[in-house]
């Protein structure tokens, strides 16, 4: 069941009226059967997995909770990490790290012939896993409360808005949220209307619509060069669109019924290094791996086996470079079960690297107002790169797309037609992230204006808003993409 089909339609509207008229613990209950039909509408099967995710980790959490003996939180904690990693291990990466060795030891000569499983990978598996783990750890380091309520933790995991594609939201956050009662606010209910508008515009009428181009151009066998760079612009599009398109749908879905995410993307393509690429995408994961991988785990092993200065680089900077290179090399293979992923992922580790060895020589919060836009467009190139990487049907595309651009740039009729399709998407997208960019200013602006003009400022505030609304419906009902296109990260 998808956001953006009917049959989820019908089912919110179901929801949503029964919630409305249900105290707060009935309305706990509710929330997770429906989600549970949620998931299970999919393929029940796999609810068995949602279910003893949960239950190793709320057992874990009061087992942990109950001692006061550090090793034996620890071994709770481990508990706990290796029953999540083994059904993700097994769902996910069975048959690539299987036929990776069965291909490994046939080029050494040996045949293992170790069997693939061909297994079905169940959707959402990696983002309710990684949030159960993450809750995990904090009760480990006492930092919240354990949650003694079986019905509110399986809720916490299981919450259907956020479920098959996150934000990973962080067990301080969201429990607490589920055990106290909700209160609907009139600010969060135009907050929830707004972004499940917004959502729905990023993924019916810029993702899906981006993602017919680049798949076009990906499908080519020998592309010029005008097909290979428009394709990679237009999977750019896409998977932005199509991703925080979905945060922003379940962000307002959870508003409107008085729950509050996390932000998951903050105008990640305005970002000016890599550094401020991941604070602005994927958020909740950026700093999940931050927070449990990089400073709970890669900093501190790379700390003990590297202490002193070696070729002349410092320990902390050879400590840094594999502490990122490791992070970022998990973060790829969290995104799917193939070696691409892992090469895009040291990619981004790779870039993280050199932009700490060569920082700019005046760092500053943004750059002057003539920086800053050739920094960000600049970097929308490496960007760009890693996509290819990351969308490539096979890795010689990454060599033969840019070998394109380069040595064959033809721009013929098609491609006119194409990049027109593509500004005509790129646009709306554009204009709402500077918009959100630069919230703050537009406001003071707008504050120190209406001291004297107060009636024109409202106005015109009414007036963009209209107008706003109205071609954001326009565009996703006359060029809207139908029929419940399946998100990207479904897949992860």
């Amino acid at each position: 069941m998808v956001f953006n089909s009917w049959t989820f339609l019908v089912f919110f509207v179901v929801v949503y009226l029964l919630y409305l008229r249900l105290n707060h613990s009935t309305q706990n209950w509710m929330l997770l059967i429906a989600s549970y039909i949620f998931y299970g509408w999919w393929d029940y099967r796999f609810l068995a997995l949602l279910f003893t995710t949960s239950t190793i980790d709320y057992l874990a959490g009061l087992a942990m909770a109950a001692s006061q003996s550090k090793a034996r939180r620890k071994l709770f904690l481990v508990i706990s990490m290796t029953g999540n990693l083994a059904l993700l291990g097994f769902f996910k990466y069975y048959d690539f790290f299987a036929g990776s060795l069965n291909a490994g030891l046939h080029s050494l000569g040996i045949n293992a012939n170790l069997t693939l499983l061909k297994i079905v990978l169940p959707v959402g598996i990696s983002f309710y896993t990684f949030k159960s783990m993450g809750y995990s750890i904090e009760v480990y380091f006492r930092r919240i409360e354990v949650c003694r309520n079986l019905r509110d933790y399986f809720l916490f995991v299981g919450f259907f808005p956020q479920l098959l594609a996150g934000p990973i939201e962080r067990a301080k956050n969201l429990i607490t949220q589920v055990v106290q009662p909700r209160v609907l606010t009139p600010r969060l209910i135009r907050s929830g209307l707004w972004l499940v508008l917004e959502g729905f515009f990023m993924k019916v009428f810029i993702a899906d619509n981006a993602a017919i181009l680049a798949d076009k151009a990906f499908s080519q066998p020998d592309p010029t060069g005008a097909q290979a760079l428009l394709g990679i612009y237009a999977f750019a599009v896409q998977i932005y669109g199509d991703f925080a398109g979905y945060s922003q749908i379940a962000r307002g879905l959870a508003n409107l019924m008085g729950f509050e995410f996390m932000l998951n993307f903050r105008q990640p393509y305005l970002a000016v290094n890599p550094s401020d690429f991941w604070s602005r995408w994927h958020i909740s994961l950026s700093t999940w791996f931050r927070d449990y991988v990089f400073l709970q785990t890669a900093y501190g092993v790379a700390a003990r086996l590297f202490r002193e200065t070696y070729w002349g680089i410092t320990a902390e900077n050879i400590v840094y470079v594999i502490a990122s290179l490791a992070t970022m090399g998990l973060c790829g293979l969290w995104h799917g079960a193939a070696w691409k992923f892992v090469i895009w992922g040291l990619y981004q580790g790779l870039l993280l690297v050199i932009f700490r060895m060569f920082p700019a020589r005046r760092p500053t919060a943004r750059p002057v107002w003539w920086q800053w836009p050739l920094k960000a467009v600049a970097y929308f190139q490496l960007t760009c790169f890693g996509w290819l990487i990351f969308r490539c049907d096979s890795m010689s595309q990454v060599v033969s797309f840019p070998k394109a651009i380069v040595t064959n740039f033809a721009f013929h009729g098609p491609d006119r037609q194409t990049l027109l399709a593509l500004l005509f998407m790129s646009i709306p997208l554009l204009v709402i992230d500077l918009c959100n960019e630069f919230k703050a200013e537009i406001g003071a602006v707008a504050a120190r204006a209406s001291q004297t003009h107060r009636s024109a400022i409202q106005f015109v505030r009414i007036g963009a808003f209209t107008a706003a609304v109205t071609s954001m419906l326009v565009l996703i009902f006359l060029a809207g993409v139908r029929g419940g296109h399946q998100f990207i990260y479904f897949q992860f």
